[in-house]
C-alpha cells in the first residue's frame, strides 16, 4: 500500500508525565496558587501535550480534550447548566462555582459522580431540569485558538455530542429526551458555527452512548440532531466518534449527515468489521479506524493490525481512512520511560500513551510504503513476553479445575444464617460502621516511603502501623461506632496492596491514570497467572481485634474489583482471570477466619463498571462476576458475617445480582445521588443487610446531623430497621482527621436519633 493514511488521536492523558496536572490542581485548591498562576501552569501542560503528539507524527491532534476537572462538567458549565442550589446567576461559570459543583462547598452538596461507561474514570452528572441552555463560553474554540497561536497546530476540536451528553444527564424523564435535545440544539449549532468561522476543518464529536444500543426513537433523534447541524453548519467536517464497543445498527449510522464515523476495532468483538464487510462503506464518508487499544497497556501485535487495516482498505477508500486509537488515551498512563525496574521481557511488552502513538506512527509508515522489517523489534518483544513461564502455571490451572464439583453457595441460606449471626454478634438496632480506610495522612505516606526506601526497618514500620491502628481503634470507640475497622494504614491502594502480595502481578513506577478530579491511581498490572502466596491481612486485623471487645472487620478487595481496577493481560478472558483472583482470595478469607476474624468485608466497588455496555451481554457478565465473589466467600462458616461495599454506580437494574452475591451485608453509595437508589427498594424488596451511605466522603464539607438523619429516615420508609446499617458512602482515606471525626460524630448522633424514632414507632 502506498497511499497516504491519516494519523489521528482521540485524546491525551491530562495528568502529565509526572502528574503535573494533579499537583497544580491541588496547589490551587490549597491556596498555594492564585487563579492567574493556576491557569498559566495548566496552559503550559496543554502545550506540552500537544507538542508530544506533534512529535509523534499525529496529524489530527485533539484540542479541548483537556479539562480542569472533568470534560462532562465542562460541557454542562459551558451551556450554563448549574443546579439551582448553587445560586448561579448566569454568565460564565467561575472557578469557585465550577469546583463547587464537582466537590461541594459549605452551602451545597456536590453533584452526583458516577462511572464513565465501563471504565474507572468518573464524571460529574449534569442536572438539567428545566434550565435553558446558553453558550456561556466556547471552550473548544478557546482551545483551538491556543493550539494554533502557541503550538502551531491546526487542532481538531473535541466536543461531547448532544445525544451522549443528554443520556449521561439527569433531571428530566427519558420520554422528554427529544424535547430537551431541541432546547440544546441551538447552542450546539452556535458552538459549531463559531468553530467553522475560526477555520476549524475537523471537529470530533464524541458519541459513545451510541454503542450502548439504539431504539428506533433514538435513531430518529440522532437523525434529527445531525440533520439540523448539517443544514446549519455546512462545510464543517464532523467525525462522529464512537468507542468501547461496536456501533450498532451501523446501517442507520452510515446514513447520518456527517463526514466521518469513528469506530472501535479493538473492543467490538469483530462486529464493526463484519458490518462493514456486509454493508460496504459510503464513498463520501471517512472512517476513523480505532486500531490501537486505548484502554490497555500492552504492545500491539502490529502484524495483526496491518492485516486488519488491509481488510479495511479493501472496503474504504484509502485516502479516507484515518488510523487512530480505539478511544481517548485518557485511560492509560503517559509513557513507559522510567520503568527501569521491570524485567526487560515485560517492560518491552508495555505501551502507554506515547508508545501507542509511536506504534500508530510506525503502522502508518509501513502502510504508507515503508518496509515491514521496521516491525522486527516489536515482533521480538512480543515473542519474549509470551514465552514467560509464569504466564502458564500448571498449579493455577489445577486449582481452577477443582471448582467443577464444588458447591457455589454458602452452606446455609441467608435466612438461616441470620439468626445465628444475630445471636453471635449482639449488635444494636441500626448498627454503625465505616467502609474501611481512615485518613492517609502525610505522616502515614512518609513512613511508608521511608520503609520502601529502606530508611526504616520492617520492625520500625510495623511499630508505626500498630500505633496508627491503636489510635484509630480508640477514636472509633470514643465516637461510639458499633463495628470497627483497623484503618488500612499499611495500604497504598485497595488493589495495589493485594497485587503486591500475589503472584502474577507487576507494578509500574509512573503508571498513573486519572480516576476522578485530581485523584490518580496507579493500577497494578496482571501479566501472568494469579496465585496466592501467603496471608496478606491477618496480622493487622488480629492486632486491631486484640485492642477492643467490639467486632473488627477484616478488610479485603473483591476479585472483580481487583480485575477491573488492574490492567489485565489480554490473552485470557476476563472471566478466567477473575476466577484465578477469586481462588487466591479464598485462601486469605480462610486464613482470617481461622485466626478468629469472623466479620469480613470483601469490597466490590467496581463490579458495576465492568458491566458490558449492551444489555444483551449483561447476564453473562453478571453471572461470572457474582460467581467469582461467591468462590471467594462461600467456604466460610454460617456465623461468619460477610460484608461487601459498592460505590458510585447505577445499581438500580442489578439489585437481583447484588442479592445473588450472597453477602450478609452490603453498603452502597446514596449520598451524592440524593437518595435516588432508595427508589429501587420501593419497587422490589431486598432481603439481606444493607447500608446506604448517609454522607459523601468525597466532599470536604461536614454534613449536619439533620442532613444525615433525613437520609436515614428516607431509607427507613422502604427498608426494615432490622436490616439497615448506617455508614459513610465510601472509605475515608482521602479525608483529614478533623473532618472525619466531625462527620462520624454527626453520623453516630443521627443513628441514635433514628433508633429513638424507630423505638417510638416513627419512621
Amino acid at each position: 500500500m502506498t497511499q497516504k493514511f491519516t494519523l489521528s488521536n482521540l485524546g491525551y492523558p491530562r495528568i502529565g508525565k509526572n502528574r503535573e496536572w494533579k499537583k497544580t490542581l491541588e496547589a490551587f485548591w490549597a491556596g498555594k496558587l492564585d487563579e492567574a498562576a493556576f491557569r498559566s501552569e495548566m496552559e503550559t501542560i496543554q502545550l506540552q501535550h500537544w507538542s508530544a503528539q506533534k512529535e509523534a507524527g499525529i496529524e489530527l491532534i485533539p484540542v479541548n480534550d483537556f479539562t480542569f476537572y472533568d470534560h462532562v462538567l465542562d460541557t454542562a458549565v459551558m451551556f450554563g447548566i448549574v443546579p439551582p442550589r448553587y445560586g448561579y446567576g448566569g454568565g460564565e461559570v467561575d472557578l469557585d462555582l465550577y469546583f463547587a459543583m464537582a466537590r461541594g462547598n459549605a452551602e451545597a452538596t456536590a453533584s452526583t459522580m458516577t462511572k464513565w461507561f465501563n471504565t474507572n474514570y468518573h464524571y460529574i452528572v449534569p442536572e438539567i431540569g428545566d434550565q435553558t441552555p446558553r453558550l456561556t463560553t466556547n471552550k473548544p474554540l478557546e482551545a483551538y485558538r491556543l493550539a494554533k497561536a502557541k503550538a502551531g497546530i491546526e487542532g481538531k476540536p473535541v466536543i461531547l455530542g448532544l445525544y451522549t451528553f443528554l443520556k449521561l444527564s439527569k433531571g428530566f424523564p427519558a420520554s422528554e429526551l427529544p424535547k430537551v435535545a431541541a432546547r440544546f440544539l441551538p447552542v450546539y449549532i452556535q458552538l459549531l458555527q463559531e468553530l467553522k468561522q475560526e477555520g476549524a476543518a475537523w471537529v470530533q464529536v464524541d458519541e459513545p452512548a451510541i454503542v450502548t444500543g439504539l431504539e428506533a426513537a433514538e435513531i430518529k433523534l440522532l437523525e434529527s440532531i445531525y440533520g439540523e447541524i448539517a443544514a446549519a453548519v455546512p462545510g464543517l467536517k464532523l467525525l462522529l466518534q464512537t468507542y468501547f464497543e461496536a456501533a450498532e445498527p451501523l446501517e442507520q449510522l452510515l446514513t447520518l449527515p456527517v463526514q466521518g464515523l469513528g469506530l472501535d476495532f479493538v473492543h467490538d468483538g469483530g462486529a464493526n468489521l463484519a458490518a462493514i464487510e456486509r454493508l460496504g462503506w459510503p464513498a463520501d464518508k471517512w472512517l476513523g479506524a480505532g486500531v490501537i487499544d486505548g484502554r490497555n497497556i500492552w504492545r500491539a501485535d502490529l502484524d495483526d493490525k496491518l492485516a486488519l487495516v488491509g481488510k479495511l482498505a479493501a472496503l474504504v477508500p484509502a485516502e479516507q481512512l484515518i488510523l487512530q486509537p480505539s478511544c481517548s488515551l485518557l485511560h492509560v498512563p503517559v509513557t513507559v520511560q522510567g520503568e527501569d525496574k521491570l524485567k526487560d521481557a515485560v517492560r518491552q511488552a508495555l505501551a502507554f500513551a506515547d508508545e501507542k502513538l509511536a506504534e500508530l506512527s510506525l503502522l502508518g509508515a509501513v502502510l504508507n510504503g515503508g518496509s515491514r522489517e521496521a516491525l522486527a523489534e516489536s515482533r521480538a518483544a512480543l515473542a519474549a513476553f509470551r514465552a514467560l513461564p509464569e504466564r502458564r502455571r500448571q498449579d493455577v490451572a489445577q486449582q481452577a479445575e477443582t471448582l467443577q464439583g464444588q458447591r457455589d453457595w454458602r452452606g446455609l441460606p441467608y435466612a438461616e444464617r441470620l439468626p445465628l449471626q444475630r445471636q453471635k454478634w449482639q449488635l444494636p438496632l441500626l448498627p454503625t460502621t465505616t467502609i474501611g480506610s481512615f485518613p492517609q495522612t502525610v505522616e502515614v505516606r512518609q513512613a511508608r516511603l521511608k520503609w520502601r526506601k529502606g530508611v526504616w526497618s520492617q520492625e520500625r514500620y510495623d511499630g508505626f502501623i500498630r500505633q496508627q491502628i491503636e489510635e484509630a481503634i480508640t477514636i472509633q470507640e470514643e465516637l461510639g461506632l458499633d463495628v470497627l475497622v483497623h484503618g488500612e494504614f499499611e495500604r497504598t491502594d485497595m488493589v495495589e496492596f493485594f497485587g503486591e502480595q500475589l503472584d502474577g502481578y507487576l507494578f509500574t513506577r509512573g503508571g498513573w491514570v486519572q480516576s476522578y478530579g485530581s485523584r490518580c491511581v496507579k493500577p497494578p498490572v496482571i501479566y501472568a497467572d494469579v496465585a496466592y502466596v501467603k496471608p496478606m491481612t491477618v496480622k493487622e486485623s488480629l492486632y486491631a481485634q486484640s485492642l477492643t471487645k467490639l467486632p473488627v472487620k477484616g478488610m479485603l478487595t473483591g476479585p472483580v474489583t481487583i480485575l477491573n481496577w488492574s490492567f489485565v493481560r489480554d490473552d485470557l478472558s476476563r472471566e478466567e482471570v477473575a476466577r484465578q483472583i477469586a481462588l487466591a482470595l479464598r485462601h486469605e478469607i480462610q486464613a482470617l477466619e481461622e485466626a478468629g476474624i469472623e466479620m469480613i468485608q470483601v469490597d466490590e466497588p467496581a463490579i458495576r463498571e465492568g458491566l458490558p455496555l449492551k444489555a444483551k451481554d449483561h447476564e453473562h457478565y453478571l453471572n461470572w462476576a457474582v460467581r467469582s465473589f461467591r468462590i471467594s466467600t462461600n467456604q466460610v462458616k454460617p456465623t461468619t458475617q460477610v460484608h461487601t461495599h459498592m460505590c458510585y454506580s447505577d445499581f438500580n437494574n442489578m439489585i437481583d445480582s447484588i442479592s445473588a452475591m450472597d453477602a450478609d451485608v452490603i453498603s452502597i453509595e446514596t449520598s451524592r445521588s440524593h437518595g435516588e437508589l432508595i427508589a429501587s427498594f420501593e419497587e422490589r424488596a431486598y432481603d439481606k443487610g444493607i447500608g446506604l451511605g448517609v454522607y459523601d466522603i468525597h466532599s470536604p464539607r461536614v454534613p449536619a446531623v439533620a442532613e444525615m438523619a433525613a437520609n436515614i429516615s428516607r431509607a427507613l420508609r422502604v427498608l426494615d430497621p432490622q436490616q439497615f446499617w448506617i455508614n459513610p458512602d465510601c472509605g475515608l482515606k482521602t479525608r483529614g482527621w478533623p473532618e472525619t471525626i466531625a462527620a462520624l460524630r454527626n453520623m453516630v448522633a443521627a443513628a441514635e436519633e433514628a433508633r429513638e424514632q424507630v423505638s417510638a414507632g416513627v419512621r
